[in-house]
């Protein structure tokens, strides 16, 4: 294949991407030796806590053509998820609702994004067949990954251009913010490569560490897992420590915090993908209506979205935590007094907890009141 092909290439695959409902797609080459020191010292620290996966392949995750035999580049795609009306702040302001990460409250990207990927390879494939028609060269193996394969997503994204990595880790686009999911598309074809952004943005900003509730964002671009609320909420599989428990507040499956602080995402754009349109009974629910539903119910809701994937034991850890740091009406203690008795045992410690948390805010709410009583009868002012 000649260079003038390959360039042109390049530019039908950035034309296709864009008709199959990418945002963007970058072209770079499996060199990330610099990011293996960093991939090591991060694991050596303990930092990725229950996610054996993140170890078990080694540095694996650091050379794509490892993965893929026959690799030359790696096409990085990125799509927006951010929901019309997402309701971040009148959902998190709400202690009776539960908050869930927005990217899952559609359907699972992981299918989304792969069968699009897939898509997209297949139309590359069929053009070099074309272009190669009579020739001894080959395509080769390609192969499409969203999350399901070691490999260092963000600096290969950062590497093809599609934005830089700021100080909560994520990916960060100076036109589109950090609400996009990324992927990507590993082919033996010698494209010509994008250029990364020049350097980062984020400056001095340290809005993302200042925010996050349980301080997981140890230092500027390294997250310490075993803090993050989406690694206790998704990730572990065990009880969540009780020191992380009442920071967590109403979120019951990830958080999004160090996003929304983000001045970047000012610049987010709604993705108008049908596939990331909230499911209703995901999207602002009563934590009381979620305790309610049956494991079968739970199933059900579910189906086609990331969050089946953590479980119904898991599910009701997080909503137990959720109903725990909310309001201590009568109706809370009652669900959770009710379902203590059948609750397995991991379940129950984290039903207990609640109980034990509500009836401390109950007494506390008591002694106000009764302060409050008093203060009036004296008449001192209502705010001494």
């Amino acid at each position: 294949m000649t260079a003038a092909e390959l360039v042109q290439l390049a530019h039908d695959i950035k034309l296709w991407a864009r008709e199959l409902g990418f945002d963007q797609v970058g072209i770079t080459d499996t060199d990330l030796a610099l990011e293996e020191p960093r991939l090591q010292a991060w694991l050596d620290a303990g930092h990725h806590g229950t996610m054996d996966y993140m170890a078990r392949h080694g540095m694996m995750r650091a050379r794509p053509h490892e993965l893929l035999p026959g690799t030359l580049r790696v096409l990085s795609v990125r799509m927006n998820y951010l929901p019309f009306e997402a309701g971040f702040a009148a959902t998190l302001r709400d202690p009776t609702l539960g908050y869930i990460s927005r990217y899952a409250l559609g359907r699972d990207y992981h299918k989304v994004l792969r069968n699009r990927l897939k898509q997209l390879g297949e139309r590359i494939e069929r053009r070099c067949e074309a272009l190669l028609q009579g020739s001894q060269e080959t395509l080769g193996e390609w192969r499409p990954f969203v999350d399901s394969a070691p490999i260092l997503e963000r600096p290969l994204a950062a590497k093809a251009g599609l934005g830089w990595v700021g100080k909560h880790s994520l990916l960060l686009n100076e036109s589109a913010g950090s609400f996009f999911f990324l992927g990507e598309l590993l082919v033996g074809l010698p494209l010509p490569l994008d250029a990364p952004v020049e350097k980062e943005q984020c400056g001095k900003c340290v809005a993302c560490i200042n925010i996050c509730p349980t301080g997981a964002i140890i230092a500027p671009y390294v997250v310490d897992g075993r803090r993050c609320i989406s690694y206790l909420t998704i990730e572990n599989d065990g009880p969540i420590p009780e020191e992380f428990r009442p920071l967590m507040g109403n979120r019951i499956y990830g958080c999004d915090d160090c996003q929304l602080i983000c001045p970047w995402n000012r610049y987010a754009d709604a993705s108008p993908e049908p596939d990331f349109s909230p499911r209703p009974t995901l999207h602002r629910p009563p934590l009381l209506d979620l305790w309610g539903w049956s494991e079968s119910d739970f199933l059900k809701h579910t189906e086609g979205s990331p969050i089946r994937r953590i479980g119904y034991r898991r599910w009701r850890r997080n909503l137990a935590v959720a109903l725990g740091n909310g309001p201590a009406s009568p109706q809370v203690i009652e669900a959770l007094q009710q379902a203590l008795g059948e609750a397995e045992p991991m379940v129950a410690e984290h039903i207990e907890w609640a109980l034990a948390t509500l009836a401390n805010r109950q007494q506390e709410d008591h002694k106000k009141t009764r302060l409050l009583i008093r203060c009036i009868e004296k008449g001192l002012p209502d705010h001494a």
